[in-house]
């Protein structure tokens, strides 16, 4: 198989059940003989090749250590709506990663409790309780007087904090400023805006405790090119995710004579249950949103392509933060400038 159609197919066969259910096309210049693990693949010379991807047990090979898994070593990372999305991807991702040198401690939150259980459950059953505890909590945002008790609620081996991810957010609706409803305006700015800032909150006194530089740990903000762009018909939503932009950069200038990094990530298109929640459950209509461009080459990114990138900035030497990182799917240029193939 030639090199670069290896790395596609390895790419379109990751475990993720968006990709479970698809199937996708290479071109290549010859046969690709049968054989790997989680692909099916039927070709002919200088055809387009038929890839069907569908999930397998993972295996890991725990024998080597790289630098990126021991700074994760022993620590304890909180992750706000790991139900489904990219939350739960950084749940995968932070659990595989830091693997092979064990002792990583998950808290995930959202509303849906049975749902991290599950997720929990994966995770150990995946990777061995040696390798990783996860701690499932209900714990919904909005609710200021649960957010203000969240760390004190933890078992006490548990509040030891290194890590926030600030990923619970939503948006609801397509309606134009005239039109939006009140509720919903109050639940977008109570879950994407005081909801993050409450979690802050309830968690830096523990980094400001940490270390001899006046406090360490990191908080991870996942914001949205929705803060940055604004676009007709999402004027709450974009003002609250610019709204995390400010206060990201805000505290982390207020921060700056500590170890306490302060990240900002700011996805484009990612394809998860993001415009379920918009459409107020319309499933029909959010798998549209995404055919629409899929349909015209234009392939969404993967809640895994930010947890990759989330992964990445928490792994990183104490020293080094990546401050801001924007993440667009290729074909992406902006917020509602995707090119389509005519």
């Amino acid at each position: 198989m030639l090199p670069s159609a290896a790395r596609t197919i390895s790419r379109l066969c990751r475990p993720s059940a968006a990709f479970a259910k698809r199937s996708f096309t290479v071109s290549v210049p010859r046969p690709i003989a049968p054989g790997s693990p989680s692909c099916s693949v039927a070709a002919t010379t200088r055809a387009r090749t038929t890839v069907s991807c569908r999930l397998v047990p993972r295996t890991h090979n725990f024998s080597t250590m790289s630098a990126v898994a021991k700074r994760l070593a022993g620590k304890t990372v909180v992750v706000t709506g790991a139900s489904s999305g990219i939350g739960r991807s950084c749940a995968f991702e932070f659990a595989r990663t830091a693997a092979p040198a064990g002792g990583l401690r998950l808290v995930l939150t959202a509303r849906r409790i049975d749902t991290l259980r599950q997720i929990a459950d994966d995770l150990v059953k995946e990777l061995g309780a040696d390798k990783v505890q996860v701690l499932p909590v209900q714990l919904d945002v909005s609710d200021r007087k649960a957010v203000r008790g969240f760390v004190e609620s933890l078992p006490e081996e548990w509040r030891d904090i290194d890590v926030l991810v600030n990923n619970a957010g939503l948006v609801k609706g397509v309606a134009r400023a005239p039109d939006i409803a009140e509720e919903d305006i109050d639940v977008m700015l109570a879950t994407n805006v005081t909801g993050l800032v409450h979690m802050t909150q309830a968690v830096l006194p523990t980094f400001l405790k940490r270390g001899s530089d006046g406090g360490a740990g990191d908080i991870i903000n996942i914001g949205s090119i929705a803060g940055l762009d604004p676009y007709p018909g999402g004027s709450i939503y974009c003002a609250t995710k610019a709204a995390v932009r400010s206060f990201s950069e805000s505290l982390r200038k207020e921060l700056i004579s500590t170890r306490i990094r302060v990240i900002e990530i700011d996805p484009g298109q990612v394809e998860t249950e993001f415009s379920v929640v918009r459409f107020y459950g319309d499933k029909s209509k959010a798998d549209a949103v995404y055919a629409a461009n899929t349909d015209s080459g234009v392939n969404p990114l993967t809640p895994e392509d930010i947890a990759e990138v989330v992964v990445f900035a928490a792994s990183r030497p104490e020293n080094v933060v990546i401050a801001n990182s924007l993440i667009f799917p290729q074909h992406q240029g902006a917020a509602g400038l995707l090119y389509k193939k005519q």
